[in-house]
C-alpha cells in the first residue's frame, strides 16, 4: 500500500468506521463509511487521490491520539 501521505488504514465493519494513519503520525477516524467506499479505497491505485476525492470532507471525522489502540471488528 505505498502512499506518500497515508501510512496505513483499517476498517471496523461493526462501526462502519475507517481509521487512517498518516505518515505525519496523525490518526483520524471517519464515521459511517460504507463498506463499498472502503473496498474501493483498498483497490485504488492512488490511495491519496482516492482519499482526497471520496473520503476527506465527506464523513464526520475525529482525531485519535497516536497511542489509542484500534480494534478491528
Amino acid at each position: 500500500m505505498p502512499s506518500t501521505v497515508i501510512a496505513q488504514f483499517t476498517y471496523m465493519s461493526r462501526k462502519s468506521e475507517l481509521v487512517v494513519t498518516f505518515r505525519s503520525g496523525k490518526r483520524y477516524a471517519y464515521e459511517a463509511v460504507p463498506p463499498k467506499v472502503y473496498e474501493d479505497f483498498l483497490r485504488a491505485g492512488s490511495k491519496g487521490q482516492y482519499f482526497n476525492r471520496h473520503i476527506r470532507d465527506h464523513y464526520r471525522t475525529r482525531r485519535l491520539p497516536p497511542d489509542d489502540p484500534v480494534l478491528v471488528s
